[in-house]
C-alpha cells in the first residue's frame, strides 16, 4: 500500500481499494477467484457442508493475494481493512458482471 491515510467509511476507502486493482490482470485475478469463493459457498449451501466454506476462503484469498504480490506488486489492503477490502471485493465483482467497472475505474483515477 502506498498511502497512509486512515479510511474511516466504505465510501471513501473505495477509490483507494480501486487504485490498489489498477492492474487488469491483477483484477482478472480476484475475478476468478470471487467466482470460485461463490462457487464453493453455493456448494456449500446446497450440500448441506460447512467445509466447502473453507475452500471458499481458500480460493478467494489464494487469487487475491497472487494478483497483488505477483502482478500488482503491492500489499493487500485487506490486511490493514480486512472488512472493507472483502465488501469492496464483491463490490468490484458486482460492477465487474454489470458492466460498471469502467466508470467506477474512472471515478477513483484509475486509467
Amino acid at each position: 500500500m502506498t498511502e497512509n491515510k486512515k479510511y474511516e467509511t466504505l465510501q471513501e476507502f473505495w477509490p483507494f481499494y480501486l487504485r490498489e486493482h489498477s492492474n487488469k490482470m491483477n483484477r482478472i485475478f480476484h475475478f476468478i477467484g470471487t467466482t470460485c469463493a461463490l462457487v464453493f459457498i453455493v456448494s456449500a449451501i446446497f450440500y448441506l457442508n460447512a467445509w466447502y466454506l473453507l475452500g471458499a476462503l481458500f480460493s478467494g484469498y489464494l487469487f487475491a493475494w497472487i494478483g497483488h504480490f505477483f502482478l500488482e506488486k503491492n500489499r493487500p489492503a485487506t490486511f490493514i481493512y480486512p472488512f472493507k477490502s472483502f465488501v469492496s471485493d464483491w463490490r468490484m465483482y458486482f460492477y465487474t458482471i454489470t458492466g460498471q467497472l469502467g466508470k467506477e475505474l474512472e471515478k477513483a483515477g484509475v486509467k
